[in-house]
């Protein structure tokens, strides 16, 4: 029991210190880097819980696709720092605010009644064949079906942004015209120029 609390909370810091250097960083490569950071030590906390789907979902959707993408769109849209200083200290006050609301909650969830928690009996003990993907699957897909669909409109929601942000004309970029190549004559391609022999 002692180990397990020891890997406990060691990747419950790390999750916590990462998450945190994900939006206090100034480099948005770096704090995309961090997230995978954060991703994989949630999943490793998962897998402690016994949640082996859940965990290996994490790093091969996750960190394996969004943060691909995540990385692709930011390295593409040429995010200018600078501005992203500035509107840090703009909105410093309202994060500031929101970061006490959530301490605020916190504390009141860890110094609240714990009468009930210990009250609850121990979960009991799994069979040797049980599936954690099966009962994830049946509960996805008939208590919280709604829900389901609601992220996956978000998802899609937020493909079609990320398609609309990449696709947008820069005046510094040069393009083809394919049009205008098929256009093209001889005479535009090939010009004849006559001189006077050299003596």
């Amino acid at each position: 029991m002692l180990i397990e609390s020891i890997i406990f909370y060691f990747f419950a810091a790390v999750t916590v210190l990462s998450a945190a250097s994900v939006v206090t960083v100034r480099n948005p490569v770096h704090a995309a880097l961090f997230l995978v950071l954060t991703f994989f030590s949630s999943a490793f906390i998962w897998m402690m819980l016994e949640a082996e789907f859940l965990a290996i979902t994490l790093v091969l959707v996750y960190v394996g696709a969004v943060m691909v993408l995540f990385l692709f769109v930011v390295m593409m849209l040429d995010i200018n720092i600078a501005r992203l200083r500035e509107g840090f200290i703009k909105f410093l006050p309202v994060g500031i605010l929101l970061a006490l609301v959530m301490f605020g909650m916190l504390f009141y969830v860890l110094t609240g009644d714990q009468s009930a928690v210990e009250s609850m009996a121990a979960p009991a003990a799994k069979a040797a064949d049980f599936s954690n993907t099966r009962a994830l699957g049946q509960v996805l897909y008939t208590e919280y079906v709604f829900a389901f669909e609601i992220a996956a409109v978000i998802l899609l929601v937020a493909i079609i942004a990320a398609i609309a942000l990449t696709l947008r004309r820069r005046t510094d970029t040069r393009y083809q015209n394919p049009s205008q190549q098929m256009k093209v004559q001889k005479k535009d391609r090939l010009r004849i120029i006559k001189m006077e022999a050299e003596k």
